[in-house]
């Protein structure tokens, strides 16, 4: 890409998003208006507006209770969901994953594109009154990858110069390249040039926390009365395993564009309840992560055009432990991944017209010059579904792994009648192709994420959405061995060097056939983990209500909705 100087401001941000990330859809005209006030509006009519409308709500359930509000700590979509009504970010993607402005309102990139200049809006606040500073980043920043935080998601901010070597204590703090050079300019230093770090810096990791409501206050996030936040939403209540209420900031610098006074968001695990409540008008929407339609009511549903099916970039696929015997043998992995039948899970179990997965990154990832990554790199050489040949693979790995039969092994998923489905149809697939018995047990989410992160288990439910809109992060995230979401501890070090020479390469090109080179050894060489299909999302939405989507990953987009 042609080097040049390049200053991004609130008018031309979109615009210029396109080129430095490769993740516009074709519709680049929705849901991209700057998030300055409306023009043509006076102060006076829109207060005017404000007072004379009728208060909004708007409902919806998540199927657990969010495990962290902490940005730094945070690592699922339950938390995500919530907390995008709560913080703003210097960047803030809109629904298709294009970047636009949030705290940053403007900023320049030096001719290497390895350092940025951010100005940041004076008029935006903390929930206590406080002005949200470029101070407030570099702590949060620094914070993040400050290895006592311990944060999962620690390794997002590693395209910082010396950000993984002080993650890695071999490097100080003061080294890391994030500096608050007054109290709204925010200097930035990177590793290397990074044309997607617009949209990195929208990412939950990136987002600030309030310094003196978080320095040794670590249930800080854990309450409603404590949580000190900088979005277009306050959390009033917090009544947990129940409930969370959350009501329109009157502080936000960008009011005028939050509609609703109300946000009421129910925990509830059973689908056939959430699907009761919205046919009892209990709540407004089901889906993108916020609630799940029964699937054997899809397909009528979608037949009578009360739900809508959309491909998102999600990944669904069961992980190994690779540390685990026999899974440690990539003959038994290949032979579990080759046994399934996925178009039969699609047609007769998940039933809302997913596509078989053979890899990790999704159809809708973007690639180059108008293709999409799996255009540019189809899954279809990686590896077939065959059972005669899964057999014989199996009995190969079990004797090199000095078995006579198969151990006694677990498939670990979260409580989900979907997910229960799933394993249920994938185990007997197993049971008749294979002849082996594979138990199920099932945890509530958080305990779940727990028992994931800690590896207590042998097979485990796993799905990926995106981040931002890049192979990379269905990559690096995934299967590099330095990445905490690498729950299956999968482990090859041709693999991480490919996904390193990724981050740092200086072509767009040498990227992502960089990376098309990692997840083929990964898959096709190594089953380092066992892909079923790429997700689709079924949801519902109440009569009236606007800009209330499932984003391009998957995730209910809320915040700036509004009820007719």
């Amino acid at each position: 890409m042609m080097k040049y100087q390049k200053v991004l401001s609130t008018a031309m941000a979109v615009t210029l998003a396109g080129s430095l990330l490769a993740a516009c859809s074709d519709n680049k005209d929705k849901n991209t208006a700057s998030p300055s006030a409306s023009a043509g509006n006076s102060p006076a009519e829109s207060q005017a507006s404000q007072e004379n409308k009728t208060p909004q709500e708007f409902r919806f359930t998540l199927a657990s209770e969010p495990p962290s509000l902490d940005p730094a700590l945070m690592t699922d979509a339950q938390s995500s969901i919530v907390a995008s009504g709560l913080y703003d970010g210097l960047t803030r993607l809109n629904p298709e994953g294009v970047p636009e402005p949030a705290i940053a309102k403007e900023w320049t990139v030096s001719d290497d594109g390895k350092t940025y200049t951010f100005k940041l809006r004076d008029d935006a606040k903390w929930s206590n009154g406080d002005p949200v500073t470029a101070n407030d980043f570099e702590y949060s920043w620094k914070r993040a990858l400050n290895p006592e935080t311990a944060s999962e998601y620690a390794y997002m901010l590693f395209y910082l110069e010396n950000g993984e070597k002080y993650n890695s204590e071999q490097a100080t703090e003061d080294e890391v390249g994030v500096k608050a050079l007054d109290a709204t300019t925010l200097e930035v230093k990177l590793a290397s040039a990074t044309p997607y770090f617009n949209s990195l810096i929208a990412h939950y990791t990136y987002w600030p926390v309030h310094p003196a409501s978080v320095d040794g206050k670590p249930e800080w996030a854990a309450d409603a009365k404590t949580i000190v936040s900088n979005g277009p939403f306050l959390l009033k209540d917090w009544a947990h395993g129940d409930k969370l209420v959350l009501t329109k900031n009157p502080d936000y610098y960008n009011k005028d564009k939050v509609n609703f006074d109300t946000v009421t968001i129910s925990l509830v695990e059973s689908e056939s309840t959430v699907f009761s409540m919205f046919q009892t008008d209990k709540i407004d929407w089901i889906g993108a992560q916020a609630g799940s339609v029964p699937t054997d009511q899809v397909p009528q549903l979608v037949a009578d055009k009360k739900a809508t099916i959309k491909e998102i970039a999600s990944t669904y696929y069961y992980l190994f432990n690779t540390k685990q015997k026999p899974f440690d043998n990539v003959k038994v992995r290949k032979a579990f991944a080759m046994s399934i039948d996925r178009q039969a899970i699609i047609d007769n179990v998940a039933k809302a017209n997913q596509t078989p997965a053979f890899a990790l990154i999704p159809p809708s990832i973007n690639g180059l010059d108008g293709k999409s990554f799996r255009e540019m790199y189809p899954d279809s050489g990686y590896f077939s579904e065959n059972i005669e040949e899964a057999k014989k693979l199996l009995a190969e790995g079990l004797a090199e792994e000095g078995l006579d039969k198969f151990p006694e092994t677990t498939l670990l998923y979260n409580t989900s009648e979907g997910h229960k489905a799933i394993a249920e149809a994938i185990v007997d697939m197993w049971r008749k192709n294979l002849n082996v018995e594979v138990k199920l047990s099932n945890q509530e989410w958080a305990t779940f994420l727990e028992t994931r992160d800690a590896g207590q288990f042998g097979l485990a439910r796993s799905g990926w959405g995106a981040d931002f809109n890049h192979a990379i992060n269905f990559s690096y995230d995934l299967i590099h061995p330095k990445s905490l979401n690498n729950d299956g501890q999968y482990e090859n070090a041709e693999v991480g060097k490919a996904l390193d020479d990724a981050i740092v390469a200086a072509e767009e090109k040498d990227r992502v056939d960089l990376i098309a080179k990692a997840e083929k050894i990964a898959i096709a060489d190594d089953m380092a983990v066992l892909p079923i299909y790429y997700y689709t999302t079924v949801t519902m939405l109440k009569p009236g209500f606007e800009d209330v989507v499932s984003d391009y990953a998957g995730h209910l987009d809320w915040a700036f909705g509004k009820k007719n």
